[in-house]
């Protein structure tokens, strides 16, 4: 959604920003080692190699104040994120080359660009960049071995010195060892992501939880005084009506007074269940077989409208310790309030999946009407809501049944786009696994 796609823009600029700085420090680490090793071994400050080793970092310096043009005046950053990453598989290659090709102990360059462009980038980029510097540390060795360049330092050609085998063998170390450090980068890179979007939750989800933990109490008491009373009401008038004329003033004017203590005791009951959810019914579901479940009624619902696409992506495998009754509640509560907010044709989206940390994902995205900043803060409040004829205890009540498996649920929407749900449990291992 759009206030999520500003964060990671912000989040994207903010690590170009530090890899624009380290880059810039290592041109300066460059420049001051080759200024100490000429010194050292008495050669001259502008003899080769060191000659062309300053115009690298040169070139580095200059490259990095124009990445912070780009930063600052364009909007893709994502692009800009791609650039500079391939641009600096380059400067690798010709620093290697410059300081000894097949034998330049700055082969390791190489891995430091695919790490950090897993932290820009993720798994795709990283192996992107793997397959860009593999190729032209490949070329660069066999272009040597046939003496087609010869290298700045040593000098030495490879041709009728190494047997070809050798060298090969070399070239594919060099690519398993990059592909290895992008498979594996990446999917920290990817996991460091997941984890800091499900602290966020978290946080943001406690905040919640403090927030009603004080509305508790007195909303249990409320709820024990008012279920007494309305039972009395309801079967007194029940009584009354016994002695009335069917179709009169008075048996209507009961009729009404049965129907809204009715709603008042579905409310009462909510009450309770946001107060108190009982787990005794907990047990290890499939979480895939129930939303099929839950899908088929609710598409067989006379209220849904028709222009409604609902898709499905769903793991079978997915398992969580929850009262069924209690996650078909939540589930259709969501797929009801993601239906009342789309006006006309539009499109739902159920998605869960698995991660290796185990834990189990539900992702329920509309194409409706979206929430506001405003309501945004206090939807999860009890009683508030923005329809005419809700009680605002649907979500709440949501919140409180996910809490109560030690679940979490956050949401993200932009008003006039859509709204997308995200909830978490922790995933109990399957027993054929």
């Amino acid at each position: 959604m759009k206030d999520n796609s500003v964060k990671e823009s912000a989040n994207l600029s903010l690590q170009i920003k530090w890899i624009i700085l380290s880059r810039v420090i290592f041109a300066v680490i460059l420049i001051v080692s080759c200024l100490v090793f000429s010194s050292g071994e008495h050669l001259s400050f502008f003899s080769q190699p060191f000659l062309t080793l300053y115009n690298i970092a040169a070139a580095i310096l200059v490259l990095s104040i124009l990445y912070l043009i780009w930063l600052n005046k364009f909007k893709n950053k994502l692009f800009l994120a791609y650039f500079q990453t391939i641009t600096d598989t380059f400067i690798v290659t010709a620093i290697i080359f410059v300081t000894g090709s097949y034998d330049s102990i700055f082969t390791f360059l190489y891995l430091v660009v695919i790490i950090y462009t897993s932290m820009l980038l993720l798994q795709k980029g990283s192996l992107i960049i793997a397959t860009i510097s593999c190729l032209q540390y490949g070329i660069l060795v066999e272009l040597e071995y046939y003496k087609i360049i010869t290298p700045f330092m040593g000098q030495l050609y490879l041709s009728g010195t190494i047997d070809e085998s050798y060298i090969i063998y070399r070239i594919i170390i060099i690519i398993m060892a990059c592909f290895a450090v992008a498979i594996l980068s990446g999917l920290l890179a990817r996991q460091l992501k997941g984890a800091k979007q499900d602290l966020k939750m978290v946080r943001e989800h406690l905040k919640r939880v403090e927030k009603m933990a004080a509305m508790d109490e007195m909303i249990s008491g409320i709820a024990h005084e008012v279920k007494n009373p309305l039972a009395s009401l309801s079967g007194s008038i029940q009584l009354l009506q016994e002695d009335t004329k069917p179709g009169s003033y008075e048996d209507r004017l009961m009729q009404i007074i049965l129907r809204e203590t009715d709603r008042l005791k579905n409310i009462v009951n909510n009450i309770r269940l946001f107060a108190n959810p009982r787990t005794d019914n907990a047990c290890v579901i499939k979480m895939a077989q129930i939303i099929e479940e839950t899908v088929a009624l609710f598409l067989n619902d006379p209220e849904r409208n028709e222009n409604i696409n609902l898709t499905m992506k769903l793991n079978k495998d997915a398992s969580v310790f929850i009262d069924p009754l209690h996650f078909t509640q939540i589930l259709w509560n969501l797929l009801k309030n993601a239906a009342q907010s789309i006006n006309g044709p539009g499109e739902i989206k159920i998605q869960l999946r698995s991660s290796i940390t185990n834990r189990v994902y539900l992702i329920i995205e509309d194409t409706g009407i979206g929430i506001s900043q405003k309501d945004g803060r206090d939807i999860f409040d009890p009683f508030y809501t923005t329809k005419p004829d809700g009680t605002g205890l649907g979500l709440s009540i949501i919140h409180r049944l996910i809490d109560t498996y030690d679940g979490v649920i956050d949401f993200e929407s932009t008003p006039g786009k859509g709204t997308v749900f995200n909830i978490f449990f922790n995933g109990v291992a399957s027993k054929g696994k």
